[in-house]
């Protein structure tokens, strides 16, 4: 039996609340949709790219979010001393949709739903006024800033992960 991704439930984010449950909820809604959007596919699905000769695949969506939330909420927010999840041995970007391999597409969606639980965790009792400073930028930034961007970085990332999924299999929609 071939292994494919999971169907998600997804659920609609607040309408009406506070800032931080508006935030979390449709950060979650995103979240989900990415995965959502891999439901039903193998492996190689998930793997094969969009356009050649670019890397970007589905796989490669979950595999660069998952180090994308590390980053910004238990690195950099929670100052964790936690390394990247996927890298190139000689530190060049891309790795991971350089090194996303069908194989193991099952524990890299499991990775993804991970890390995202251990951002949830390392933030929970945290203010959206809480601050940090970025060690590459050298600016202040607030919790309220990083789960702007990372919506942000999920909606663009959704709207490649449409557009990879009808070219695989002509799947449209929400």
């Amino acid at each position: 039996m071939t292994w494919t991704a999971p169907p998600i439930t997804r659920t609609d984010e607040p309408y009406a609340a506070d800032e931080r449950t508006l935030l979390d909820g449709l950060l979650d809604r995103h979240r989900a949709t990415l995965l959502h959007k891999c439901a039903g596919l193998t492996g190689q699905q998930l793997a094969t790219a969009s356009a050649p000769p670019s890397t970007l695949t589905l796989l490669g969506l979950v595999r660069h979010l998952a180090d994308v939330e590390r980053t910004w909420f238990r690195r950099r927010v929670r100052g964790e001393a936690v390394p990247a999840l996927y890298a190139h041995p000689d530190g060049r970007p891309g790795a991971s949709f350089d090194l996303a391999d069908p194989d193991h597409a099952a524990a890299d969606l499991a990775t993804l739903a991970a890390e995202q639980q251990a951002c949830r965790d390392a933030v929970a009792g945290a203010s959206l006024d809480d601050t940090f400073t970025h060690e590459r930028l050298h600016e202040t930034m607030t919790l309220r800033w990083v789960y702007l961007h990372m919506i942000e970085e999920y909606a663009r990332h959704n709207g490649h992960a449409d557009l990879i999924r009808e070219a695989l299999d002509g799947v449209t929609g929400e």
